[in-house]
């Protein structure tokens, strides 16, 4: 364990929270974004399907392949690629694979701190101390020079769970790495639980699964700064949406109240098809009794909160706090099962609203959104698209108009993950899984819409 970190049992600092800005304080523009997606959208009708791809493909012009050949990259962009499944990290250990959700932090020495997460199952464990010695998945913390384009060293920070698909950052300087799975690979050890990095964590630290905050197969988190409540996401074709009201806002060991959303007056609300873009839902938010089920039903909790009427969503992936809202991606939501982009507003002691800001209705503008992030130079967002065929990162500009701005220049059709910027919003930094590669990428944002 690291003997200079932050613990992730104490409370916020100011320090941790000027350090978490770099990843989640960019969002504050992200409200007004999806707002005026949500009002145009609505204009266009059921869906609100873009009446075409951003002019000038949002600025940029056409992609092609980058110098270097690995990446298409509008003109003028150039990358950086490092961190590539199975070499060595700083302490010798071969990089894990499966490269997933990830965040920057700024770091005290001027490099960026990119904590990342590894979907990985079957163990070994690549570092000790384990969770669970049989299970491949965790995190590793690179050191990235933004002066150099380089990478200055690997660490592995949590080892020892399962399928660390994505997660968020804290206003606190921390990574939460969430496990996507129910099932353990074990009789001794359960698995689906939320677990801590600190950003500054430099040898892996000991994995302390926050049981109150749910068991299930969790995809990502988002936390409203005002309040240190946790928005969770669930991937699953019947998922929850959830929220976790610690006991002490920045101190999630301390325990807390797990509650699951449901629509006012439309008890077992079915997000999934025929849904208006732009129409407020009401919300409430029902109490999950057993948060940490003993059982091998791995939708245990879902059912506990669906038995007093609460909604349910297909595949809830992404998750991202903006300027007072939590937005979260339903990656095969709609009509045509394309994804969904929902904004939930929390109000006061009342339960808030929910609303649709975006439905695909064509694949090749969007196909499955999975993670996403929203550039610090415009309020624009990145989506990760996780769907058939080749995969790219798709921006959305101020106008609700879909464009590419970056894919692989070869036949491979893995996932793309992990988009986020620096904290100057100088460089995006994503992830291709398979076979496990980090890009950094950087040129003329002023150009266009990010």
């Amino acid at each position: 364990m690291s003997t200079h970190h932050t613990p992730a049992s104490t409370a916020p600092t100011r320090r941790g929270f000027l350090k978490a800005g770099a990843a989640a304080g960019a969002t504050a523009t992200l409200l007004g974004l999806m707002r005026t997606t949500s009002a145009e959208a609505a204009t266009r009708g059921h869906g609100g399907k873009p009446a075409e791809q951003a002019p000038d493909n949002g600025g940029y012009g056409p992609l092609q392949p980058a110098p270097g050949g690995e990446l298409l990259l509008p003109a003028g962009f150039t990358y950086t690629a490092f961190g590539h499944t199975g070499t060595p990290m700083s302490d010798g250990t071969p990089t894990p694979g499966r490269h997933d959700g990830m965040a920057a932090f700024a770091g005290d020495d001027g490099l960026i701190r990119l904590v990342r997460n590894h979907e990985q199952s079957d163990g070994p464990a690549f570092a000790s101390p384990a969770y669970d010695a049989l299970a491949a998945g965790g995190t590793t913390t690179m050191l990235f020079d933004p002066e150099s384009m380089s990478l200055r060293a690997t660490h592995p920070t949590i080892a020892g769970t399962i399928r660390n698909c994505a997660g968020g950052p804290t206003p606190w300087g921390t990574w939460l790495t969430c496990e996507e799975t129910f099932t353990g690979l074990g009789v001794d050890t359960p698995h689906g639980y939320i677990f801590e990095v600190p950003a500054d964590a430099d040898s892996p630290v000991e994995p302390v699964p926050y049981k109150a905050m749910g068991r299930f197969v969790h995809e990502a988190v988002a936390i409203d700064p005002g309040t240190g409540i946790v928005y969770e996401t669930e991937d699953r074709g019947s998922a929850g949406f959830y929220r976790f009201l610690p006991d002490e806002p920045g101190n999630l060991g301390a325990g807390g109240r797990l509650q699951m959303l449901a629509i006012k007056s439309q008890p077992r609300y079915d997000t999934r098809l025929s849904q208006r873009v732009g129409k407020p839902l009401p919300v409430e938010w029902v109490d999950i009794a057993d948060p940490d089920p003993d059982s091998d039903d791995t939708l245990a909790v879902f059912h506990q909160g669906r038995e007093q009427g609460a909604a349910v969503f297909a595949r809830l992936e992404g998750a991202w706090y903006g300027d007072g809202s939590i937005y979260i991606v339903s990656t095969s939501g709609g009509d045509a099962g394309l994804g969904q982009v929902w904004e939930y507003r929390p109000r006061g002691n009342s339960g808030g609203q929910l609303v649709l800001v975006y439905e695909s209705t064509d694949p090749e503008l969007l196909q499955s959104p999975d993670n996403m992030c929203v550039s610090p130079n415009t309020g624009g967002l990145v989506l990760c698209e996780d769907g058939d065929g080749r995969d790219m990162l798709r921006g959305v500009t101020n106008k609700g108009q879909i464009f590419d701005f970056a894919g692989l220049n070869s036949a491979n059709t893995t996932e793309l993950a992990g988009a986020t910027f620096s904290p100057d919003g100088r460089i995006l930094f994503f992830n291709a899984q398979s076979p496990g590669v980090t890009y950094a990428v950087t040129g003329p944002w002023e150009r266009g819409a990010l």
